[in-house]
């Protein structure tokens, strides 16, 4: 049996990411009931918040989810008080050390995947007694590696690092692109910017209509001084993109970003100042669909293309 389907108690190998403004019980309680893992973002949520999502979902849903945590979010502790209390089976840990909470996770029997971008990390989070990691490649929306490592390249060298099961992200925008990422050496893919778009998505309508309308390299990997991140391009990165060029320091970049940059964007739908995170395969999403529907259809892809490989002669 396919490790990540028994680890996590689903259907199909595919995970929807835990994104910030986009991934709240409606989405995550969708991608469950598709045989799917859907995970709570827990990055933009008062602890309180979460909470009542995670109650939400489990009324939503009766199979598997998950968190996913940053782990330098501010209240990391309550985060983690309020995710014990409330019986979270799935935590997805990103940004940051693993060691610090994936012992107190374990303890509590609770299956732990942490997200990386460099064999390095694998590595530390393999130690740290994680059950899978997720390897992302720079391909991805949101908060990247420094290394700029894609998919192609990333996810066989930690798979040759680590002898846990190993999840593929980045690029992942159809049933080819995961067949592609099992040939890799993955067992299991996440995808986010596909279900940023989708109905069920907690994202401004305005924002999926940009992402929808997305071209070709209407993406870029912004703020590397700062921390990485891929954004749609807009009047906010094209000021991020200036102030850069000119040499601008950490704190002028502190400055310029301000607070409530991806929330003004993603979530209240100012395309003009806002933050929108997304990945390079927008360009790949034509409509906004039900999740289920996104989930079927890479599945079903992923099937055929397995089938139309398998037939090749060489």
């Amino acid at each position: 049996m396919n490790s990540i389907k028994k680890l996590f108690n689903i259907e199909v190998p595919i995970i929807q990411g835990g994104m910030v403004w986009c991934s709240g019980w409606r989405l995550a309680s969708a991608v469950s009931n598709a045989g799917g893992l859907g995970l709570i973002g827990a990055g933009s949520m008062y602890p309180e918040v979460l909470r009542e999502h995670i109650q939400k979902c489990r009324i939503a849903t009766s199979k598997p989810f998950g968190v996913n945590v940053p782990l330098l979010y501010p209240d990391i502790e309550k985060i983690m008080e309020i995710i014990v209390e409330e019986k979270v089976e799935i935590v997805f840990s990103s940004a940051g050390n693993p060691a610090l909470w994936t012992p107190f996770l374990k303890e509590n029997n609770i299956s732990v995947v942490h997200v990386i971008a460099n064999r390095k990390f694998a590595e530390k989070a393999e130690q740290s007694g994680v059950d899978a990691i997720v390897a992302e490649g720079f391909e991805a929306g949101g908060h990247n590696g420094r290394e700029e490592t894609t998919t192609l390249c990333l996810v066989p060298e930690i798979c040759d690092a680590v002898s846990i099961p190993v999840i593929a992200a980045g690029g992942i925008g159809s049933g080819k692109a995961m067949l592609a990422a099992f040939a890799l050496g993955a067992e299991g893919v996440q995808a986010g910017s596909l279900f940023a778009a989708s109905i069920e998505s907690s994202a401004h309508p305005e924002f999926k209509q940009a992402i929808v309308q997305a071209a070709e390299g209407d993406t870029k990997l912004s703020m590397k001084s700062l921390m990485p991140v891929r954004l749609l391009k807009n009047d906010f990165y094209l000021q991020v993109a200036k102030a850069e060029a000119e040499g601008a320091s950490r704190a002028e970049l502190i400055i310029l970003l301000g607070k409530g940059r991806a929330k003004k964007g993603m979530f209240e739908g100012d395309l003009t100042e806002g933050e929108l995170e997304i990945g390079q395969v927008a360009s790949y999403v034509h409509d906004i669909k039900p999740a289920a529907q996104i989930l079927t259809e890479m599945w079903q892809e992923f099937i055929l293309e397995k089938e139309r490989i398998s037939k090749l002669k060489f």
